[in-house]
């Protein structure tokens, strides 16, 4: 027991740096104001289940996926790079807001896969991350010990993310409508910041692997 315990909360302490679920969170600030508090935490809920499902199939089938479509490691981060960007841009300089001058309307577009799972949470890091960790069983622990340890960690993982973005319900009441507003567009150049650095790591990696 203790050491399907150690071997989760190893998987935890690598998982939640890179899922980093108050990325999500910013994003769900910026894009998911407008949304009605009933759809919005349903939304959050599907988003949490999306990343659970996300590592998991990462996990069992990652590779095999990443071969199929002969993608690259580099090339999953340049692709998370570029929608983390194009997300970040949106928050930059809302549509709407250019377009009439008036604040954004309630509406029930679907954010949960595209952008709060994917690639906020579970990005091309937290892939990578699982994809290496899967082909790397330790000898002395039962396959079945690993598998069962790593998919609890996913789920917490899941778990973890649901309870922080549900925590962006009161922190909206809070800011109000103009403090939404500054806070996003301030998120969203850092999250422009975070997407070219997610293409500029992939260009290394492909850089490294052409000298190698």
């Amino acid at each position: 027991m203790m050491a399907f315990l150690s071997m989760v909360g190893v998987g935890l302490i690598g998982l939640l740096p890179l899922a980093n679920p108050l990325t999500s969170v910013i994003v769900l600030l910026g894009i998911g104001s407008h949304l009605e508090p009933a759809e919005r935490n349903r939304q959050v809920l599907q988003a949490s289940v999306y990343v659970f499902l996300i590592l998991l199939i990462s996990f069992y089938a990652g590779q095999a996926i990443l071969n199929l479509f002969a993608i690259s490691l580099p090339g999953l981060r340049i692709a998370g790079g570029l929608i983390v960007g194009h997300i970040g841009f949106q928050m930059l300089f809302p549509k709407d807001a250019l377009d009439s001058g008036t604040p954004r309307q309630g509406g029930s577009q679907s954010i949960a896969f595209v952008p709060l799972a994917m690639p906020t949470t579970a990005g091309p890091g937290t892939i990578a991350f699982i994809i290496s960790a899967s082909a790397t069983v330790p000898a002395h622990v039962p396959t079945w010990m690993f598998q069962s340890a790593a998919v609890t960690s996913f789920a917490l993982t899941g778990l973890i993310c649901w309870l922080v973005l549900r925590a962006a319900n009161p922190i909206m009441r809070m800011l109000g409508h103009s403090g939404i507003d500054a806070i996003s567009r301030l998120m969203g150049f850092i999250l422009v910041c975070m997407g070219v650095q997610f293409v500029i790591n992939g260009i290394e990696q492909v850089y490294h692997g052409l000298q190698g």
